[in-house]
């Protein structure tokens, strides 16, 4: 494997709405530069960067994957981003390692919702974005409305550096406004045939070109001097400025291109290789020091202390974990100790290669700024962090968002719980934003993720790749139950005489309610001997089972207080297990006098949605019994707090795409308990009572 020098990398994410062709623009670009011998395409299913076997049943793109070519000396890194909502936050760990992206729009559909969603993700981080306009070939697609669109969006600084040759399915090619020169390319090779501009062009292409040169000049104060001296930029003003202007995301630009044709390709590879920066002059990365905390920086360079952050983690049930990474500084060979500094043990780079899509490539080196994959790391997870043992830092965790949606898994077959645990932990190895736990009520284990597809997928690939086979249901709320008033005095008797030595315990208790959130507590007030003092733990005992079982519906009481103030015992026929037993009886006895009610969990919601849904989101919220905290605007959206039920948020995600058009967002936290409204009450206590009879 060639090894390349940190000036001549680039590492370009593609980004865009589902649908837009990053899979097949990146198929493309291998293809040109002639990185695979065949043009791998996503209805064929052969595709580089879409290899799980998910991704090629449906079609669409379920995770970031990484491919590399060579252009004109230079090695690209191609990351290819998922675009549909359910798994765009997967592009957080492309955006972590990339310098650059390639934002995808379509010309007919324009501006869409995961358009503007990973634009900001690129914002965030500060990187150059070039916009390019595929499947130019559409019926519909118009350069014109489109540059509107997108201008209406982002800004003026959207400035279109090509003129399109032909429309819809006519288009055949670009006029290069920096070069001044038509490119057609060959259906099939997409070979460039570079030519003059067409006679019907010229006028529309010089206009184009002086919008061009006048918002190059803008962004730099001597290209300005020179700009009002000449009228104009010459050429090597114009490249100099153009790719200054991009890399300080002063300008937007935008491209045209047909990915599948592929015409219009090449011109992308150039523009990557000129626009847009090398891994070094996006500036040191920045972490901290693991002993102390203190800000530490280490420079892009290839004679640094070797550093290498991961950034994506891939579960293969027969490679076992493969590690992606990124060469932050330094240069990493197979006989490179490291250590990981989040975990604090050694490792050694001994599977070091290049991966592209599923297939790895053994590397002799990787210099900073470089992109790359080992297998078989002894415990090493995405975010953490490699380094030199003698110059150890440690770069900031990948910030994913918190899953929106949860479901119950269940094994379709007995003794399957402890595997469906095991595949589940492996699996968000591979996908932090799934979570993995078990509801310490319930009992059930949850998985949660950004949306309901999310967490089927999880579930098909779970049987796919490591054989397991579970089912999804929706998870159990976990109501709790606690008392409204004090009552006492309160007798619990169990006396039990079948012949020999008897059964027999009597205790007193006083029940009354505790706030929010207090739990149990028991309180001994017995004087004397009416109960010895090693019966009275029974006692309690009896009690913490009893509420345990609930009072009104099966679910936990708690936050109440349980005084024991009297009692009798028997010198032969009391035992623990007696006076555990007449715990019970007082507890069941005392708490239905006391008022019991339910009480219900209530979610801290987020909710960003489009501004001209907001009636609609508040109308649906108060249908929830939503209570509104506040709300903030944030450009075009607005996003709402409020504290809603668990019980119905449940199904939420897909009333929120509905209403929204799937533009909306929402992440929820639990808040508090708080009682649950009376005739609502009514209908969760019959559904137990049925619950119980139906399992009798």
């Amino acid at each position: 494997m060639k090894t390349f020098e940190t000036s001549r990398i680039r590492n370009v994410a593609l980004l865009g709405h589902g649908a837009t062709g990053k899979t097949t623009l990146a198929s493309a670009m291998l293809f040109l530069a002639g990185a695979v011998p065949r043009f791998g395409r996503v209805e064929e299913g052969n595709a580089i960067t879409d290899f799980d076997e998910e991704e090629v049943e449906r079609k669409l793109s379920l995770q970031t994957a990484l491919a590399h070519l060579e252009w004109r000396e230079t090695k690209i890194n191609v990351l290819d981003t998922p675009g549909y909502a359910a798994f765009v936050a997967d592009a957080c760990s492309a955006l972590a390692v990339a310098d650059a992206a390639l934002l995808l729009v379509d010309p007919v559909a324009g501006v869409q919702v995961i358009t503007e969603r990973t634009f900001k993700l690129a914002e965030q981080r500060g990187l150059p974005v070039v916009l390019v306009a595929n499947k130019m070939d559409r019926e519909l697609a118009s350069a014109e409305r489109l540059v509107a669109a997108l201008r209406e969006r982002f800004g003026r600084t959207v400035m279109p550096v090509q003129v399109p040759l032909g429309q819809e399915q006519e288009f055949s090619g670009v006029v290069d406004l920096v070069g001044r020169k038509a490119q057609r390319f060959a259906a099939g090779t997409g070979k460039a045939e570079t030519g003059e501009i067409p006679a019907a062009l010229v006028e529309p292409a010089a206009r184009a070109r002086a919008e061009l040169v006048e918002m190059v000049a803008e962004t730099d104060d001597a290209l300005m001097e020179a700009f009002f001296e000449s009228g104009e930029l010459d050429d090597a003003q114009l490249r100099a400025g153009l790719r200054r202007a991009v890399l300080e995301r002063k300008i937007l630009p935008l491209v045209f291109c047909c990915a599948g044709g592929p015409i219009g390709v090449q011109p992308i590879l150039d523009a990557i290789v000129d626009w847009l920066p090398a891994p070094h002059e996006r500036g040191p990365w920045k972490g901290s020091d693991p002993h102390d905390g203190a800000e530490a920086v280490r420079e892009v360079s290839s004679e640094a202390p070797v550093s290498l952050f991961v950034f994506k983690t891939i579960a293969d049930p027969f490679a076992g974990r493969i590690s992606l990474f990124r060469v932050c500084s330094g240069t990493v060979r197979p006989d490179t100790p490291l250590v990981n500094v989040v975990r604090g043990h050694a490792e050694r780079m001994s599977g070091l290669s290049t991966i592209q899509g599923k297939q790895l490539e053994p590397a002799g080196e990787l210099r900073a700024g470089d992109l790359g994959a080992v297998a078989k790391l002894k415990d090493t997870r995405t975010s953490d962090t490699l380094a030199d043992p003698h110059a150890p830092i440690r770069y900031p965790a990948i910030e994913f968002p918190a899953p929106a949606i949860s479901f119950a898994v269940e094994p379709k077959s007995r003794g399957d719980e402890e595997k469906i645990s095991q595949t589940l932990a492996r699996m968000t190895e591979e996908d932090p934003v799934l979570r993995v736990g078990r509801d310490p009520q319930t009992n059930e284990l949850l998985l949660s993720g950004t949306g309901q597809l999310h967490v089927e997928v999880a579930i098909a690939k779970m049987k796919r790749k490591f054989g397991v086979d579970a089912v999804l249901k929706q998870p159990k709320v976990p109501y709790l139950e606690t008392i409204t008033r004090k009552v006492g005095p309160v007798e619990g008797k169990h006396k039990k005489q079948t012949g020999g030595r008897g059964q027999f315990g009597v205790c007193v208790i006083e029940i009354e309610p505790l706030p929010r959130g207090k739990g149990f507590e028991f309180v001994d007030k017995i004087f004397g001997g009416a109960i010895p003092q090693n019966f009275r733990p029974a006692v309690q005992k009896g009690i913490e089972e009893a509420s345990a079982k609930g009072i009104l519906a099966g679910y936990p009481v708690v936050d109440f207080r349980v005084t024991l103030v009297d009692g009798k015992y028997h010198p032969v026929d009391s035992s623990e297990l007696a006076f555990k037993i007449a715990g019970s009886l007082a507890f069941k006895d005392a708490a239905k006098q006391a008022k019991p009610t339910i009480l219900e969990p209530v979610m801290a919601v987020e909710i960003t949605v489009p501004e001209e849904t907001l009636g609609d989101i508040m109308g649906d919220l108060s249908a929830r019994r939503g209570k509104p905290q506040g709300m903030e605007a944030q450009g075009g959206y607005q996003v709402i707090r409020a504290l809603v039920p668990l019980a119905e948020m449940l199904t939420y995600a897909s009333t929120l795409k509905a209403l929204t058009s799937d533009r909306g967002t929402f992440t929820m936290e639990f808040d508090h308990y708080e009682e649950v409204p009376a005739q609502i009450q009514e209908k969760i206590i019959a559904e137990a009572a049925k619950q119980r009879a139906a399992e009798a």
